[in-house]
Parts: C-alpha cells; sequence; structure tokens
C-alpha cells in the first residue's frame, strides 16, 4: 500500500474525487493547511484597503489516499489530468487496521 499526499489549490479538488471514485478509490482525506512555496501569494488589501499587503503564507488543500501499489499509477495520472500546480508525494504504508472490524492491510482500506 501507499500514501499519496497532494498538495493543490481548492478548486481541483472536487474534479480529483469524482474521477478517483470512478476507479473506485474509496476514502481521501481533504485538509485546509498554509504553507509557501515557489508561488508566491497574491496581495492584498491591508488597513482599510489603502495598503495592500503580500502574506508569507497562502491557503493551500492537502488531499490524501492510501492506495494499493497497483493503483498508483492510475491516482497519479488522474491528479495529474485534474490539476496544473501542486506537488505530489508518495509514501509507503507498511500496515492499516480497520479500528471497527479489525481487518488489516488492503481489506481495511
Amino acid at each position: 500500500m501507499i500514501r499519496i499526499d497532494v498538495v493543490i489549490p481548492q478548486n481541483d479538488i472536487e474534479a480529483i474525487s469524482q474521477a478517483l471514485k470512478k476507479i473506485k478509490v474509496g476514502g481521501i482525506t481533504i485538509l485546509k493547511v498554509k504553507g509557501r512555496g515557489k508561488t508566491v501569494a497574491p496581495s492584498i488589501h491591508a488597513s482599510k484597503g489603502t495598503e495592500m499587503f503580500t502574506p508569507e503564507f497562502s491557503d493551500k488543500y492537502t488531499l490524501q489516499v492510501i492506495v494499493d501499489d497497483s493503483k498508483e499509477k492510475d491516482v497519479i495520472d488522474i491528479i495529474r489530468a485534474n490539476s496544473k500546480m501542486g506537488k505530489i508525494f508518495i509514501s509507503p504504508v507498511t500496515r492499516a487496521i480497520d479500528i471497527e472490524s479489525g481487518v488489516e492491510d488492503e481489506k481495511a482500506i
């Protein structure tokens, strides 16, 4: 199993979620985070709109999904097809356990 973390803009989340459902990826987790990267955050009005301010950190979203190794390429292709910016991080998952039923690994996801 692998865990795929994707840092993307909010407007890409829905399209990715719908496409993942089509390939039978059940659960995803979305987190609203703040961060900075290569892209500069947009300037905002400060002090009653008379001054411009560029925040150091901007709003971003992290999509997390755990899938069987065999779906890695399909998931990455879907993400890349539905988002034009962001980053994808892939990590191995050594064990997964469903709390309620106790089933493990692929059956738990």
